[in-house]
């Protein structure tokens, strides 16, 4: 596993993440400006603090406090950093339209091989976009919680239930707030500071996701998210972030990287040395062997 540990590129993330964090700090311009240099890196990376504001309707000055704000000592300090990293985005602007028309234009082409390569892009995109403290830091999260939550809606649905299930073999205490079905006040009742919620949403994003999150967030709970962009609802509350990498539409052809994101973190839980890890799939497997113990004997079957 290659994490992005090279020169630069952890400093890109905290760039990023910076402006996650404060966004609903900054001022209506300020948000602006924020929101041009996460989306057009290229282009901050070579025009001047006066074109970017001229680009986002502000002034120079207003750039350069904004770097302050984001503790850089100045527009040259940030823009340095971005050039360094830069990873130029290329996103649909019409995502359903192009996915019909890259498909249609595939018929004819060695689809298995196509889908076999495109996959290993996206996965290895996102995976190389991890920060490495960060991925840590989800990990022993999720270890040392006493309650766990995982949310998806729409697309994301499988994902979380998946995700569920999984926690609950190598480390249990392991819920799906499943929107309707579920008591939400019940369930937020029980979230304090030792409760890790794990949100993946991708657009169009769902409010209940982001609700949930919200209030999750005001009673002292880890907020980890796995979605789309850095700047979406559930993003701009997470205390750790991990951005799935994929073509627009998110849903179709990010759906691969998200299940191999979620399969990273429980199986860098599983293979911890951690005793209670160990105890708990211990014990799993005992009661599974209890309770399933005919699973493992020859049946026979009256075929006539």
């Amino acid at each position: 596993m290659c994490f992005s540990q090279k020169k630069g590129f952890g400093q890109m993330e905290q760039y990023q993440d910076r402006i996650r964090k404060n966004y609903n700090n900054f001022t209506k311009r300020q948000k602006i400006i924020a929101k041009y240099m996460i989306d057009f890196p290229k282009e901050v990376a070579f025009q001047t603090a006066k074109q970017i504001g001229q680009s986002c309707g502000a002034s120079e000055t207003t750039v350069i406090r904004l770097c302050y704000l984001l503790e850089y000592s100045g527009f040259s300090e940030l823009q340095k950093e971005i050039q360094t990293t830069l990873l130029e985005d290329t996103p649909s602007t019409n995502p359903l339209q192009n996915f019909r028309e890259i498909s249609h234009t595939l018929k004819d082409t060695d689809l298995i091989q196509y889908a076999i390569e495109q996959d290993n892009l996206y996965v290895k995109s996102t995976l190389e976009d991890i920060d490495f403290k960060q991925y840590q830091k989800a990990i022993e999260k999720l270890i040392n919680a006493d309650n766990r939550i995982v949310l998806g809606f729409r697309s994301s649905y499988g994902p979380a239930s998946w995700f569920m299930f999984a926690l609950n073999i190598v480390v249990g205490n392991t819920t799906q707030y499943r929107g309707e079905i579920e008591d939400a006040n019940y369930l937020l009742s029980t979230v304090d500071e030792n409760t890790v919620v794990v949100a993946i949403s991708f657009p169009r994003y769902v409010q209940e996701t982001f609700s949930f999150v919200k209030a999750a967030k005001k009673k002292g709970a880890c907020i980890i998210a796995l979605t789309d962009d850095r700047l979406s609802p559930i993003g701009q509350y997470a205390d750790i972030l991990f951005r799935v990498i994929a073509p627009a539409p998110i849903p179709l052809k990010g759906i691969t990287p998200t299940f191999s994101l979620l399969n990273l973190l429980v199986t860098s839980i599983a293979a911890s040395n951690h005793p209670k890890v160990h105890k708990h799939m211990a014990g799993y497997d005992q009661h599974s062997g209890e309770s399933y113990s005919f699973a493992t004997k020859d049946i026979e079957v009256n075929l006539y």
